[in-house]
C-alpha cells in the first residue's frame, strides 16, 4: 500500500473510532429486568462526571480513566442557570460546552444518561435554577403552577431540541439512552399536596411528548406515571422495587462518599462497603447503577450551593477533583465491575432465585440451562461460612461473594487486590525568585474596599429588605448602611443586636470592624450581640451580608431568603431603653466597588503597587503575577493565611476560599469500620483542621509564565503566605492475604486455571514511564498497618525483601505469588499475607 493509501486508511480508523456512536441506530426499549439496547438486555455500569466541575480539556482523560474503569455509561446533569443565566440569552461555550461533553463521551465509546431535570439539586447554586425565574409574576417553583411549567418546559424542549440537532439520542445513533425528567421530587412532594401529584403527571406526559426514542426516569419517585421508570438514590438500594412489574430495577445515584460543607470535616466511604453496596445491588436483580459521584469535581466561580457548600466537590469519588485515580477504590471497583459482567450472561437470562441458609446469609443465583451465576452475600457483623453446591464458602462480614460459574469465587468485595497510592501535594512558593514570600512583598499590588456606600447605583428604603430578592444573587455581597444620632445615650456597654437568615455578615461602626460572624451548614441564620462603642453625635452603621451559595433542596427552597431581616436593635443606651433601627431609612448597595471596575481580571488601573502592602486588613484586593509549577502534576493554591474571599487566575474564577473555616474536634477517628451501616457522618477525616485550604486550578488555566491571581480577602490575611501545591505520585502499596481471590485477570473461560491459581500480589506504577525505583517495606508474614505507616507483626519471612525486589526492582510492573510456596513458612498455623511499599519513579 502506498503513503496515500496508509493515509486514507488511517483516516478512516480514526474517524470510525471518534464517530462510531453517531454511525449506527439503537433502539432502547426495557422489561421488567433491564435497558434492551438493540433487542438485548444490558447490564449497566454508570458514573456521574458533571460537565462544568471540570473543564473540556479534563474532559477526554476524565472520561477514558472511566471507561478503563468498566464504566458503560457516564450520567451528567443539566444546569438550567448555567445556560440560560439571562432569560431568553443561552451559553453552551467553554465548561458550559453540554454539546461537545456528550461527543466526547460517544467518541470513547460510551453511553450517557442525561438528567435535564431542570431542577439538579447537586449542591449546586439555588437547585441549577436561574435567579430571574424567582421574579416571575405568579410563579411558584417545582408545582401545578402555570408559570412555571411554561418555562421548565421550554428549557426542556430547548435541551431535547439541542441534542437532537446534534444526533445525539441513541434512535438517531448517538450515545444518550435515557434522559431523567425533576429529580428526587417524592422526598418532598407531600408538601405540595395534590398539586404536586398533577405536576408530576404533567412532567412525564411533558417529557415523553418531546419524542426522544429513549427511556424517561425519575428518581426517588414512587408514584412515577408510566412508562416513566421510577429508581432508586441512596447509600444502599438492594431493597428497591420499581412501581410496576414492567419495569426494571435501576438505581441513578450510589453515593461513592459525601460533599463537603466549609465548616465540617472531610467524609469519606470506605471501597469494601461502597462495592458491598454494589454487589448487593445487582445480586438482588438490580442491572443498571450509577456512581454519584465518579469524578467530582470542583465547584468554580459562585457555583456552589447549600448554603456552605465548598468549592471542592471531591465527593471521595473513584477519579478525585484534581482527575487523578483514587486508589484503592478505583481498582477494586474496576474488578468488582468485571466479575458483574463475567455474569452478564446469566443475568439477563432469568430472573434471580433467592435463599437464605442462614442469619444474615443470602444466596443469589441466575441459572439457566446452559449458564449459572451466583452472589453470596453476608450482612451481618461477623465471618461466616456457606454451603453452595456442595462447597464451603467463607464470607467475611459485611461482604458478597461472586460466583461467575456458580463454583469460583472470582471477587469477594471485602478483599481488595488492588493497589493503593499514597500521594500528598507538595508546596512551592508562588515566586521563584525569592527565597519566601513571607520576607518579601515583591510582586503584589492592592486595591482598598470601601467600607459602606461607594456605588453610584446605591439606593435608600425605610426597612430591611431580604437579600436574595434585592441582589438577585447578581454577587454574594449587599450592603446595608445607616446611621442614628446619640447625644446623650451613647454608652461602652452599649451592644447592636442583628437577626439574619444568613449566611455571614461583617459589621463595622463608624468606618471599623466590630465584629464578623457566619452561620453554618446546619444552621444558615444569624443572631447576634455585637459590643460596640457609640460616640456621642452622628454614628454610620454599615453591614455587609454575604451568601455562601444559595439553597439547593428542600420544599419550597427558593423562599428561604437570606440577609438581614431583623431585627436590628441598639441594645445598653444610657437610658436602659432600647433602639429598634429596623424601620429606619436603610440604603443599599448591590455588590463591591471592586466588582464594578473589575479588578477580578488584573485589568484595573487602580491597583497600588506601594511597597508597604497592607496584611491582615478587611476587605482588601490583592494581585500578583506568577509563573506556572513546571510538571504536569495537578496544581492547586494553598490558602494557608487568608481568611475568607474569592480568587481569580488569569480571570476565571476558581471559587470562594475559606481556610479559617475550621471543623469541630469531635466526629473523626483514625480509622473507619467499613462493616454496617454507612451514613454520611460515619467515616470523618481532618477535625479540627480548616475545611479547605487547597483550591484546584486546571492546568489549562495556566501560561508557562505571567499568569495573574488575584483574590478579594473580606476578613484580612496575609497573601504573601500563599503557595502553590502540586501533587505528585508517592508511594504504591498492595496488602494480599491467602484467603484473597486470585487476580481477576486471571479469569478465563477455562474455570479450571483460576481455581489452581493462588492469591497474587500485583504493583503496577501509575505513568507508563515510571519503574519501581525502590522497595520501601515487604512483609510476608502478619503485617500490620496502612500504606505510609506498614510494619512487621509478630511474624515475618526474612526473604520477602529480597523476593520482592527481585521481582520489582526496575519494572513498570510487577507480580509476586502470596505463598509459602513462595516465601517459606514463616509461622505454622497462621493465615498470612504479603505487604508491600514501593516508589515509582
Amino acid at each position: 500500500m502506498d503513503m496515500k493509501g496508509t493515509q486514507i486508511l488511517f483516516f478512516l480508523v480514526w474517524f470510525i473510532g471518534i464517530y462510531a456512536p453517531t454511525l449506527f441506530c439503537a433502539t432502547v426499549q426495557y422489561d421488567h429486568r433491564a435497558l434492551v439496547i438493540d433487542g438485548k438486555r444490558r447490564v449497566l455500569i454508570s458514573g456521574s462526571i458533571h460537565y462544568p466541575r471540570s473543564t473540556p480539556e479534563m474532559w477526554p482523560d476524565l472520561i477514558q480513566k472511566s471507561k478503563d474503569g468498566g464504566l458503560d455509561v457516564i450520567e451528567t446533569y443539566v444546569f438550567w442557570n448555567l445556560h440560560e443565566p439571562v432569560r431568553g440569552q443561552y451559553n453552551f461555550e467553554g465548561r458550559n460546552d453540554l454539546v461537545k461533553f456528550v461527543k466526547t463521551v460517544a467518541a470513547a465509546g460510551l453511553y450517557v444518561h442525561l438528567r435535564i431535570g431542570p431542577y439538579a439539586c447537586a449542591e449546586w447554586n439555588y437547585g441549577g435554577f436561574p435567579l430571574w425565574l424567582h421574579f416571575i409574576l405568579g410563579i411558584k417553583f417545582r408545582t401545578d403552577n402555570e408559570p412555571f411549567k411554561t418555562e421548565m418546559q421550554q428549557f426542556t424542549a430547548k435541551i431535547v431540541d439541542l441534542m437532537k440537532q446534534e444526533s445525539l439520542y441513541a434512535s438517531q445513533g448517538g450515545p444518550i439512552i435515557l434522559s431523567q425528567i425533576e429529580n428526587e421530587y417524592g422526598n418532598i412532594d407531600k408538601h405540595y399536596g395534590a398539586a404536586g401529584k398533577s405536576y408530576i403527571k404533567w412532567a412525564a406526559s411533558m417529557a415523553t411528548s418531546l419524542d426522544t426514542g429513549v427511556p424517561w426516569v425519575m428518581c426517588q419517585q414512587a408514584d412515577a406515571p408510566d412508562p416513566v421508570i421510577n429508581t432508586c438514590n441512596g447509600f444502599y438500594c438492594d431493597q428497591f422495587t420499581p412501581n410496576s412489574n414492567t419495569k426494571p430495577k435501576m438505581w441513578t445515584e450510589n453515593w461513592s462518599g459525601w460533599f463537603l460543607a466549609f465548616g465540617g470535616a472531610v467524609p469519606y466511604r470506605p471501597v469494601e462497603d461502597l462495592a458491598f453496596a454494589v454487589a448487593r445491588f445487582y445480586q438482588r436483580g438490580g442491572t443498571l447503577q450509577n456512581y454519584y459521584m465518579y469524578h467530582g469535581g470542583t465547584n468554580f466561580g459562585r457555583t456552589s450551593g447549600g448554603p456552605f457548600i465548598a468549592t471542592s466537590y471531591d465527593y471521595d469519588a473513584p477519579i478525585d477533583e484534581y482527575g487523578s485515580i483514587r486508589q484503592p477504590k478505583w481498582g477494586h471497583l474496576k474488578d468488582l465491575h468485571k466479575a458483574i459482567k463475567l455474569c452478564e450472561e446469566a443475568m439477563i437470562s432469568t430472573d434471580p432465585a433467592i435463599t437464605s441458609p442462614g442469619p444474615n446469609l443470602e444466596v443469589t443465583v441466575y441459572k439457566t440451562q446452559s449458564v449459572c451465576a451466583a452472589f453470596l452475600a453476608n450482612v451481618g457483623s461477623s465471618d461466616a461460612t456457606v454451603k453452595f453446591e456442595g462447597n464451603s464458602y467463607h464470607l467475611p462480614a459485611w461482604s458478597v461473594s461472586i460466583l461467575p460459574d456458580c463454583k469460583n469465587v472470582v471477587l469477594n468485595t471485602a478483599k481488595i487486590n488492588s493497589a493503593s497510592i499514597l500521594s500528598s501535594f507538595t508546596t512551592e512558593s508562588l515566586k521563584k525568585d525569592i527565597g519566601s514570600l513571607e520576607a518579601s512583598t515583591s510582586g503584589w499590588s492592592w486595591i482598598s474596599e470601601p467600607v459602606g456606600i461607594s456605588k453610584a447605583d446605591a439606593f435608600s428604603k425605610i426597612g430591611l429588605l431580604e437579600q436574595i430578592n434585592t441582589t438577585a444573587d447578581r454577587s454574594d455581597y449587599l450592603w446595608y448602611s445607616t446611621s442614628i444620632d446619640l447625644q446623650d445615650e451613647a454608652s461602652a456597654q452599649t451592644v447592636l443586636h442583628i437577626e439574619s437568615l444568613g449566611h455571614a455578615l461583617h459589621a463595622f461602626i463608624n468606618g471599623k470592624l466590630a465584629g464578623s460572624y457566619a452561620g453554618n451548614s446546619g444552621k444558615a441564620k444569624l443572631n447576634v450581640d455585637i459590643p460596640i462603642t457609640p460616640v456621642t453625635g452622628k454614628n454610620t452603621i454599615d453591614l455587609l451580608s454575604i451568601t455562601v451559595g444559595l439553597q439547593n433542596y428542600g420544599e419550597f427552597f427558593d423562599t428561604w431568603g437570606a440577609g438581614i431581616t431583623g431585627p436590628v436593635i441598639l441594645k445598653g443606651l444610657k437610658s436602659g431603653k432600647n433602639l429598634d433601627l429596623s424601620s429606619e431609612k436603610w440604603t443599599y448597595q448591590i455588590g463591591l466597588k471592586g466588582e464594578e471596575l473589575g479588578p477580578s481580571s488584573g485589568s484595573s488601573g487602580e491597583w497600588n503597587p506601594q511597597s508597604t502592602l497592607p496584611k491582615n486588613q478587611t476587605l482588601t484586593w490583592y494581585k500578583t503575577n506568577f509563573d506556572a509549577p513546571s510538571g504536569t502534576n495537578p496544581v492547586a493554591i494553598n490558602f494557608t493565611g487568608m481568611g475568607k474571599g474569592e480568587a481569580w487566575v488569569n480571570g476565571q474564577s476558581i471559587g470562594r476560599y475559606w481556610p479559617t473555616y475550621v471543623s469541630s474536634n469531635a466526629g473523626c477517628t483514625d480509622s473507619c469500620n467499613y462493616i454496617g451501616k454507612y451514613g454520611s457522618s460515619k467515616c470523618l477525616k481532618n477535625c479540627g483542621k480548616p475545611s479547605q485550604i487547597l483550591y484546584h486550578v486546571p492546568r489549562s488555566w495556566l501560561k508557562p509564565d505571567g499568569n495573574i491571581l488575584v483574590l478579594f480577602e473580606e476578613r484580612g490575611g496575609d497573601p504573601t503566605q500563599i503557595s502553590f501545591a502540586t501533587k505528585p505520585i508517592g508511594s504504591l502499596c498492595a496488602h494480599v492475604s491467602q484467603s484473597h481471590p486470585p487476580p481477576i485477570d486471571l479469569w478465563n473461560s477455562d474455570t479450571k486455571s483460576i481455581s489452581k491459581a493462588g492469591p497474587t500480589l500485583s504493583l503496577k506504577c501509575p505513568y507508563h514511564n515510571q519503574v519501581i525505583s525502590s522497595i520501601k517495606f515487604a512483609s510476608y508474614g502478619t503485617p500490620l498497618g496502612t500504606c505510609g505507616n506498614l510494619y512487621h507483626g509478630h511474624c515475618s519471612s526474612n526473604k520477602a525483601m529480597s523476593i520482592v525486589h527481585k521481582a520489582c526492582n526496575g519494572t513498570n510492573s510487577c507480580s509476586v505469588g502470596v505463598s509459602t510456596d513462595t516465601f517459606g513458612e514463616p509461622c505454622q498455623g497462621v493465615q498470612k499475607s504479603l505487604a508491600v511499599e514501593v516508589i515509582c519513579t
